[in-house]
């Protein structure tokens, strides 16, 4: 039963991450599209869900377990993405989100797997700054804020987030061994990066 609840809250986080991708592929101004991302991330803390890019940020304060369940949550964030992908393709809004995420998809695509590996390692970094910083700042205000600054620097940085790929690549209809491909080197990247600073924070407290 804990591994279905950890799978469906998989999905619905992939959902959620989904919609802050709509909205930034409806917004012809990339600035405000990654703002309005964040609703994506916003709704994950807010609930309780299961985000891949999230959860693997804390790996290390779990045992051996914890690895399944982040195989579960990352199988259902991408379960999510690609319900959300196959509805949205079905709507009147479909043609203009499709072209968009088809030229997002194809222009990553042409980028190298260290370069995938290296921008989605950045992009946990921040995601690690934005979920660590919702968590445990003290402030109502600061926890928000840690939210949106760490969703909106990724997006503009052109940084990699496997879930929120797994969703452009769905509504864009690119699915195939390129995609996933490209999807494992960025959840590579984006385990990385979401290790990195909680290392750091271990090798300077010994």
């Amino acid at each position: 039963m804990k591994h279905i609840q950890t799978f469906v809250l998989g999905i619905l986080a992939g959902m959620s991450i989904s919609i802050g991708g709509i909205v930034f592929l409806s917004c012809e101004s990339k600035v405000v599209g990654a703002l309005f991302f964040t609703i994506g991330l916003f709704t994950v803390c807010t609930f309780g869900l299961n985000l891949f890019t999230g959860k693997v940020c804390y790996a290390l304060d779990h045992k051996a377990p914890y690895l399944f369940d982040l195989f579960l949550i990352w199988c259902g964030n991408f379960a999510g993405c690609l319900l959300t992908g196959l509805a949205m393709r079905a709507t009147r809004v479909a043609p203009a989100l499709i072209e968009t995420a088809q030229g997002i998809c194809t222009k990553k695509l042409s980028g190298s797997p260290f370069s995938t590996i290296l921008l989605g390692l950045f992009c946990n970094v921040c995601i690690y700054i934005a979920v660590d910083g919702y968590k445990n700042n003290p402030h109502e205000v600061g926890k928000y804020l840690a939210l949106l600054f760490g969703v909106t620097v990724f997006i503009l940085c052109g940084f990699e987030h496997c879930v929120a790929n797994m969703f452009y690549f769905s509504m864009a209809g690119m699915l195939g061994l390129n995609m996933l491909v490209f999807i494992l080197l960025n959840t590579l990247g984006n385990i990385i990066g979401g290790l990195l600073i909680p290392c750091m924070f271990k090798v300077i407290k010994k």
